[in-house]
């Protein structure tokens, strides 16, 4: 009467289809490890939300042909990450090649210019990252870091440890 035959064809293959996808990272990452969905890098980050974009894509896939590409091409993406991942511990080199180096905005209470307007993060933006992390006194506030995966760290309290600013642009230390 109302066509709710029809409704049910397509809910059930959604359904289906998107839980054997789910199935097929999951398998994945059991395989390749928990690093997978991990954001320490940029590629890391891409890979994420491509995995995402691909599970989106076999969830409504309307043929095989495009289902099983959608899952060759997880398994392709996830291999790629496992391969860089390997590469980059590997080798100095191709690490410095395709990561991102963190970046110092704010040194013991005073914002970098120079570093904000290089990574194009605005100064409210830092203030609102202060902001999140407690920081009640600049003075008290060592670092504030631009990581490779674009997220804003904030150090502060008494002292700050050398290691905890290694292979940071803009630090002596």
């Amino acid at each position: 009467m109302f066509g709710l035959l029809e409704i049910w064809e397509p809910v059930a293959r959604g359904g289906v289809l998107t839980v054997v996808a789910l199935a097929w990272i999951v398998a994945l990452v059991r395989i390749i490890g928990l690093r997978s969905f991990s954001k320490m890098t940029s590629f890391d980050f891409v890979a994420t939300v491509a995995a995402g974009s691909l599970l989106a894509t076999a969830a409504t896939s309307d043929s095989w042909r495009a289902y099983v590409q959608a899952l060759v091409a997880l398994g392709a993406l996830f291999a790629a990450q496992y391969i860089m991942a390997r590469l980059r511990r590997s080798s100095e080199a191709f690490a410095a090649g395709v990561e991102n180096e963190p970046l110092l905005l704010m040194r013991d209470g005073v914002m970098i210019e120079a570093a904000l307007a290089k990574s194009r993060v605005a100064r409210s933006d830092v203030i609102a990252k202060l902001r999140e992390a407690n920081a009640l006194d600049l003075a008290k506030v060592r670092a504030v870091v631009l990581e490779t995966t674009g997220d804003i760290s904030v150090l502060h309290g008494d002292r700050i440890d050398a290691i905890l600013l290694e292979g940071v642009h803009g630090t002596k230390a």
